[in-house]
């Protein structure tokens, strides 16, 4: 990698009107993530100098995002084209000396793989003034096209679709629109743009033509894909998806239907998981060795311990930590609550804001009733502890270590350790009385 510094400036100040969304456009999310973030994690791994997000309408939205890491905001009040956006990060790069990354904030599967082969480019021994960012898709359709000098990356030119011949519209090399630059450089060059065209705009591919020293890096058609609408949206949400499944067998997952596994940027794998189909991760999920999600499940900002079962149709919201060989089986909901090695939460079950002692079994139905309208209580369940079925645990409340609490019991007082804990009505039994009740309805029922 280059000893120089590296500046990022990513361009995000379209109004992205075809999401018809209140919400900035390089904030939707993908896998759970808002595509801007995508994109500045990638670039992080660079460790820039100074990272700028070139803005325009629903700026606040932006700021608010990207603040947080450090990125400076630079507005664009007028809609300008591309090299004007770039113009106004000037102020935030005062000083700086190095090179400067170009990106898109709609772009948001660039690898940092390749962000880092456009500036080892760019530092090369024959010094070019510019990198640009080629691809070749299946369809070049409209795309401008970057004329490559034979037998070399040289670029000698970026033709648009519209102004092109015949031999150049044949180039099946297209030009993305990200580039590298030396800062050095970048201004003056701006400086030069020039805006008589149709759409009056500055464009940034006219700083290939005034450097005079530009060549082209290629990337995958796939890390290029740009977002404008909902539908490019989903597709790119798929390819992200279907590269993260690809990596998580890679390493030694079992997933039985890949295309029905849906996972967020940061779910973590253990060796040996099997996922079953149609399970979906949320954002904050970690599975750790042998452990098995049976199909139809939902996990969100949860832990699974090694060899430990979840599902089917389980839910894990955040906060829900399951030890070691832990079992949550079918319609069992999981909030806020560690439930410990070995124990076992198996049917129609929900468990918030509680400890599971090791080894305790919660029979189906049981409910941790662990919210009285304004305040959120604890439920503790000691370890070998047996809960009987539909069983109601008002919180605050402990079940000691081994004791069982019968079937249909409400508890609203602390169980001591080993003991058996009944909280129901007494059943009665009255002989005879179901029959007489049937005759007298018949009866009843044919004098009608």
């Amino acid at each position: 990698m280059s000893s120089r510094n590296i500046a990022v400036v990513v361009l995000a100040a379209g109004k992205g009107t075809r999401m018809k969304s209140d919400l900035h456009k390089v904030l939707h999310p993908i896998a759970g993530r808002p595509m801007l973030l995508h994109l500045l994690a990638s670039a992080a791994t660079l460790s820039p100098e100074r990272t700028v997000v070139v803005t325009g309408a629903g700026r606040e939205q932006v700021e608010a995002a990207v603040m947080p890491l450090g990125a400076k905001i630079a507005v664009q009040r007028e809609q300008l084209g591309t090299g004007h956006a770039v113009m106004q990060a000037r102020e935030a790069l005062a000083g700086f000396t190095g090179d400067v990354l170009i990106l898109y904030g709609d772009v948001p599967l660039v690898r940092a793989e390749t962000m880092r082969a456009m500036i080892e480019r760019l530092d090369a021994a024959d010094a070019p003034a510019v990198v640009v960012l080629g691809f070749r898709p299946a369809d070049a359709g409209a795309y401008g096209r970057l004329i490559v000098a034979e037998g070399g990356d040289r670029l000698e030119k970026i033709v648009e679709f519209k102004d092109a011949d015949a031999a150049e519209r044949a180039v099946t090399l297209c030009n993305s629109g990200l580039m590298a630059a030396r800062g050095e450089l970048l201004f003056d060059l701006l400086a030069k743009l020039g805006n008589d065209n149709a759409a009056g705009e500055y464009y940034l591919t006219d700083v290939v033509e005034l450097s005079g020293a530009a060549v082209v890096v290629e990337a995958s058609a796939a890390e290029v894909t740009g977002v404008n609408s909902r539908g490019e949206l989903a597709a790119v949400e798929a390819m992200w998806q279907q590269a993260r499944r690809a990596q998580a067998m890679a390493n030694g997952a079992t997933l039985i239907a890949p295309e029905t596994v849906w996972f967020a940027h940061d779910t973590r794998l253990g060796r040996d998981v099997t996922i079953e189909p149609n399970v979906v991760f949320g954002p904050g999920v970690s599975v750790a060795d042998g452990a098995t999600i049976r199909a139809f499940s939902h996990l969100e900002g949860a832990t699974v311990g090694a060899r430990a079962e979840v599902g089917p149709y389980a839910r894990l919201r955040p906060g829900a930590v399951l030890a070691e060989s832990a079992k949550v089986g079918n319609f069992v909901e999981i909030k806020k609550a560690n439930v410990g090695v070995g124990a076992k939460v198996n049917h129609l079950s929900y468990i918030g804001d509680a400890e599971v002692g090791a080894r305790a079994n919660i029979g189906a139905g049981t409910i941790t009733c662990n919210y009285d309208g304004f305040f959120k209580y604890r439920t503790v369940i000691g370890e070998g502890a047996f809960v009987g079925s539909n069983s109601a645990l008002v919180a605050p409340v402990s079940v000691g270590a081994g004791a069982i609490v019968g079937a249909g019991s409400v508890v609203v007082r602390d169980v001591t350790a080993d003991s058996l804990a009944l909280a129901r009505g007494r059943q009665e039994e009255r002989g005879g009385w179901a029959k007489r009740f049937r005759d007298a309805m018949t009866a009843k029922k044919k004098g009608q």
